[in-house]
């Protein structure tokens, strides 16, 4: 079926509001969308794709689209619909456009510059070359330049992975075991979710392989007193109250109360009743304080560039500055520096991000404990195996879109020290001896 003219010229429109990089894309797109309600599932589809396909090509578009007679935006839009629906299928083309895009499709990429074949802006290219080096980092924004899988986490406290993956195929909708998530399927097609019964009665989310692997590892038990003190949506809450089996007190933080109103729905939907959504005004508010000292496990899953969600959302590498790393730094050493007053003697805090990038991962991790000594690293490949996720990691959990095909995930579990009293001394010839005993709390 050919597209007709309309759906290019209206591509070319919505593409002119993004490339602004005013607002997120897929913000930018839904309100585009409900601008225009005649557009069907198909055609808003088809738009979508052809926008997306040009913020990761933006650097190899851009260098042809200006070439030509026709106008370099409905080039670029023309650039996006060949790349995702093909040339045959565009409606309405003249016979320069045609041979353009032919011309186009035949470019050897692997010719190219590095940042134009890595589609990234400069600085993000050498940062990355200079932490993978250039072969690997080309692989890695390769798979970065392509459109991430559905995945999806059945909610244990509802179903069993089996039977949730018989019903998906009677839809019919094949969905296969994730290598590393227990409760993770990654789906073949790009379904309407939020239509099927198992969607609405809770018991599927839609989450990343990693996201589940990074709940996993915070190994969160029945019964415990657990903070996810970046909560946002509360993909990672969900996974987390699933994973206490609805018992002990989950308290979701955040210090935005747009984003807790999108968690309250999907609690309904889960069947949970141990989360607690909490709005904070920062680290170091009043609420946080209360429970200083008393929590079992805290998982701060920090602000960050995400650099590693590039699948999902590749208008990040076009909207994110070098400047802007600093800042996040800042922020994230304050956010991890006041939640680990939440862990208790013998709990543990995750440091999680979905950057790519040392600065924001190694490097917060670094100085955080040589300024608290007061806690430790627990290498990751200690917590993999008491989780028992097969994976190969040795002090840090670093999943990577080229290996281990999830989104970039950065995690370090750190575990505060047990306080040593001394025992009581005893009035006989024992009393001399060097005796200590470990409180567990």
């Amino acid at each position: 079926m050919r597209l007709p003219p309309a759906i290019v010229a209206k591509t070319e429109e919505v593409l002119r509001e993004i490339l602004r990089f005013t607002s997120p894309a897929d913000v930018t797109l839904s309100r585009f969308f409900k601008d225009n309600p005649r557009f069907g599932g198909r055609e808003r589809g088809v738009i979508a794709e052809a926008v997306y396909s040009v913020l990761r090509n933006k650097s190899f578009f851009t260098d042809f689209a200006g070439h030509g007679s026709t106008p370099s935006m409905r080039r670029l839009a023309l650039l996006g619909l060949a790349e995702t629906a093909g040339i045959d299928s565009i409606g309405g083309l003249t016979e320069d456009e045609t041979h353009f895009l032919t011309r186009i499709k035949e470019v050897d990429r692997t010719l190219l510059p590095g940042p134009v074949q890595a589609n990234l802006p400069q600085w993000l290219y050498d940062k990355l070359v200079a932490q993978f080096g250039e072969a690997e980092a080309l692989q890695l924004a390769a798979v970065l330049n392509t459109p991430a899988p559905l995945d999806l986490r059945v909610n244990s406290i509802k179903a069993e992975r089996d039977a949730v993956i018989a019903t998906l195929l009677e839809a019919p909708i094949v969905a296969e075991p994730m290598p590393y998530a227990p409760l993770g399927l990654r789906v073949k097609q790009k379904p309407a979710l939020q239509n099927l019964p198992l969607f609405k009665e809770g018991a599927i989310e839609v989450q990343d392989e990693g996201s589940q692997v990074l709940s996993q590892i915070v190994g969160a038990r029945r019964g415990e007193m657990v903070v996810d003190f970046c909560a946002g949506a509360g993909g990672k809450t969900l996974a987390l109250g699933a994973l206490m089996r609805n018992t002990g007190r989950l308290y979701a933080f955040d210090v935005s109360e747009k984003r807790l109103a999108k968690l309250k729905p999907r609690m309904a939907r889960s069947g949970l009743s141990n989360v607690h959504p909490v709005l904070i005004a920062h680290e170091r508010d009043a609420k946080v304080k209360r429970l200083a000292g008393k929590i079992d496990r805290v998982l701060v899953d920090a602000p960050c560039s995400g650099l590693g969600t590039l699948r999902r959302n590749p208008d990040v590498k076009w909207r994110q500055q070098l400047g802007a790393i600093a800042e996040m730094q800042e922020k994230q050493a304050a956010i991890l520096d006041g939640a680990a007053r939440l862990v208790k003697n013998g709990g543990r805090l995750v440091y999680a991000t979905c950057s790519l990038l040392d600065e924001e991962n190694d490097v917060i991790v670094e100085g955080f404990l040589a300024t608290h000594p007061d806690f430790d690293l627990v290498p990751m490949s200690q917590v993999l195996a008491e989780q028992k996720i097969p994976l190969e990691m040795d002090k840090y959990l670093k999943l990577l879109p080229h290996k281990h095909q999830t989104d970039g995930f950065f995690a370090a579990v750190l575990q505060r020290k047990a306080l040593v009293k001394a025992a009581p001394v005893k009035a006989d010839a024992d009393a001399d001896a060097d005796v200590t005993a470990t409180d567990e709390e």
